[in-house]
C-alpha cells in the first residue's frame, strides 16, 4: 500500500471512531437541479454539536470536509508525522508567528424578507433556522446586520416617520415589520449569543427631507438643513430598539449610496459624496451622537462597492474631525470579480487604525442569473468561500451575508429584485434548505470565534486558497478551499507540530483545527 493511502486509511478510520461519540446531526440531503441542499423541519436538523471533543495536545488535529459531491461538515481525525509524503507533494506553512488583523465575525441580515420568511414555518421550525445560525450547534453567527426601516427586501416602501415637514419627529415611530419581523428574531440570536454585536444601516432618509422628495431616484442627497435632524432621526431608532433591550455596536453612514447615481436603479437609496458625507460626520453624526446616550457607538464609512476605495477614504478622511469620528469602512462584494483585493490593502495602509468589515454578500443577483434561487448549487457555495478567504487575507474583520432566509423565488422584495440566499423555506412542507453557502460560511464562523487572528499561511497552489488564523483558546484554525475538479495531495506544516499529509477531495471545503 502506498505511503498516502495509508495515511488516508488511518484518517478514515478515525473518522468512524470520532463519529462515534460526537453525536452530530447528519445532513438529510436532498437532490435539486444544481446540486444538493439539507433538509431540515420542526423536529430535525444537521449540526454540529457543542459536545465535541476539546482538541487534545498530543499532535492530533480535527478536519471537516464540506464537499460538491454532498460531504457536509464531515469530521475525521489526523496525526502529525504520521505519514512521508513525497518529495514533489506541495507544502502549506503556518507561521504563528506572524500575526494581522483580528477578526470580529460573522453573520448575516435581519431583513423584512428574512423575517417573513421564518414566521411562514411553524414555531419550533422557526426555533431551528435561529439555532441553525446563532445556536452553539449551529454556525455561531456573532454579527447581525439590520436596516434602519424599509429596504428592497421589504413589501412596500417605508421610513419611520413619512409625514411631510414633520422636523420636530413627532410622528417618528417603529413600523409593524420591525415588531413583527424584525425584533423578536433578534431578540432570539442574542438569547442564543449574548455576545452577539449588532449594527445597522438606513438605505434613505425619509423622502421630505430629501432634494428629489423620493424613497429612491436619481440625485436624492439629503438636503442640508436636515442635517442634524435626520441624525435625530436615527437616534430616534437606537432608543427604541434600545426599549427592546437591543443594543447597537455600529451604525454606517448609509447602504450603498452609489445607486443614486445610477439610471433606472429602483432601490431604497440616499446619495451621499465624499465630501458631503464627511461634512456630515464630522459636524453633525459624530458630535451628536457623541452627546448622546450612544456615544460609544462605532460609525462605519461608505457600505457600498471595493471600487470607491480608497479614495472615499482618503478624501473623507482629509477632514480630521470626520476621521476621528469614523471607525471603520464597511465594503459590499458586488463588483469584487473586476477589482482587485489589492484595493483593500492600500485601504488598510491609509489607515491602519480603522478596520475594514465586509458586510453585504448575495448570489443570484446578477442579470444573466437564472434561476435566480439556485437550490443546492456548490458554484454559489464557492463564492462565499473565495471571497471569505480573500477578505480575510487582505485585512477583513469579518464578513456579513445579506438575507439570513429569503423563499424558493428568492424574496419578497417590492422592487422584484430576487436574489438567492443560503437558506431557503418551503413552507408548504414546513422545512428549510440549507444550500451549499450556509456550510461555506459555517466553515468559518463555527471554529474562528472573535478574538481570533490571522496567522501567515504560505500557499504557492494555484487550485489550492487558504488562510489561517489562531483562536484566543490558542488552536491554529487553517481554511483550505480545493477549488480543483480532482483531488490534490498536499502538507500542511507548522513549526510547532511537524507535518501531516492531507488528501483534498474534488472541490472541497477543509477546516482544520489543532492546539498550538
Amino acid at each position: 500500500m502506498k505511503m498516502w493511502n495509508k495515511c488516508w486509511a488511518v484518517v478514515t478510520l478515525v473518522t468512524f471512531v470520532i463519529a462515534g461519540y460526537t453525536h452530530a446531526n447528519d445532513c438529510v440531503p436532498r437532490e435539486f437541479t444544481y446540486g444538493i441542499v439539507c433538509v431540515c423541519n420542526a423536529t430535525y436538523c444537521d449540526d454540529t454539536p457543542d459536545s465535541n471533543p476539546r482538541i487534545p495536545e498530543n499532535g492530533t488535529l480535527y478536519w471537516y470536509v464540506s464537499s460538491k459531491s454532498g460531504l457536509r461538515l464531515n469530521l475525521s481525525q489526523a496525526r502529525f508525522n504520521s505519514c512521508k509524503a513525497s518529495s514533489d507533494t506541495p507544502v502549506l506553512t503556518v507561521d504563528p508567528s506572524k500575526r494581522y488583523q483580528t477578526i470580529f465575525g460573522f453573520g448575516g441580515a435581519f431583513t423584512d424578507a428574512t423575517g417573513m420568511n421564518i414566521r411562514n414555518l411553524s414555531q419550533a421550525a422557526q426555533d431551528q433556522i435561529m439555532r441553525t445560525y446563532y445556536g452553539r450547534n449551529g454556525s455561531r453567527y456573532s454579527l447581525g446586520r439590520i436596516p434602519i426601516g424599509g429596504t428592497d427586501f421589504s413589501t412596500r416602501p417605508y421610513t419611520y416617520d413619512d409625514s411631510p415637514g414633520d422636523v420636530s419627529l413627532q410622528y417618528f415611530s417603529l413600523a409593524p415589520e420591525d415588531y413583527n419581523y424584525k425584533i423578536p428574531f433578534i431578540k432570539r440570536a442574542i438569547e442564543l449569543n449574548p455576545d452577539v454585536k449588532l449594527f445597522s444601516a438606513a438605505w434613505t432618509a425619509p423622502p421630505w427631507m430629501k432634494v428629489n422628495d423620493q424613497i429612491n431616484g436619481l440625485f436624492g442627497f439629503l438636503e442640508r438643513r436636515y442635517y442634524g435632524i435626520y441624525v435625530d432621526y436615527l437616534i430616534k431608532f437606537l432608543k427604541e430598539y434600545k426599549k427592546h433591550g437591543i443594543d447597537m455596536w455600529g451604525i454606517s453612514t448609509g447602504n450603498e449610496p452609489i445607486n443614486a447615481f445610477m439610471p433606472f436603479d429602483r432601490l431604497n437609496v440616499m446619495a451621499w459624496t465624499p465630501g458631503t458625507v464627511s461634512e456630515w460626520v464630522a459636524d453633525y453624526a459624530g458630535p451628536m451622537l457623541e452627546k448622546s446616550e450612544f456615544n460609544g457607538i462605532n460609525i462605519l464609512l461608505l457600505d457600498d462597492q471595493r471600487f470607491e476605495l480608497p479614495w472615499v477614504d482618503e478624501i473623507v478622511f482629509r477632514n480630521p474631525k470626520a476621521k476621528h469620528y469614523i471607525s471603520g469602512t464597511a465594503v459590499h462584494w458586488y463588483f469584487d470579480r473586476f477589482f482587485p483585493s489589492s484595493i483593500l490593502d492600500k485601504t488598510h495602509d491609509l489607515s491602519p487604525d480603522k478596520f475594514i468589515l465586509m458586510t453585504e454578500a448575495c448570489t443570484g443577483y446578477k442579470s444573466q442569473d437564472n434561476p435566480k434561487v439556485a437550490l443546492g448549487s456548490w458554484e454559489r457555495g464557492q463564492e462565499y468561500v473565495l471571497s471569505i478567504i480573500e477578505y480575510m487575507n487582505h485585512w477583513g474583520i469579518g464578513w456579513v451575508d445579506w438575507n439570513l432566509v429569503l423563499n424558493k423565488a428568492g424574496g419578497p422584495t417590492w422592487i422584484n429584485n430576487n436574489v438567492d440566499s443560503p437558506i431557503i423555506v418551503n413552507p408548504e412542507t414546513d422545512e428549510f434548505f440549507k444550500q451549499p453557502m450556509y456550510y461555506a460560511l459555517k466553515h468559518f464562523s463555527r471554529f474562528v470565534e472573535r478574538g481570533s487572528v490571522r496567522i501567515d499561511l504560505n500557499n504557492n497552489l494555484s487550485n489550492v486558497e487558504s488562510t489561517a488564523f489562531v483562536t484566543p483558546s490558542n488552536e491554529v484554525v487553517v481554511v483550505l478551499y480545493n477549488r480543483n475538479n480532482k483531488e490534490e495531495d498536499v502538507v500542511l506544516k507548522d513549526p510547532n507540530n511537524g507535518s501531516v499529509c492531507l488528501k483534498l477531495l474534488p472541490y472541497s471545503i477543509n477546516t482544520i483545527i489543532y492546539a498550538q
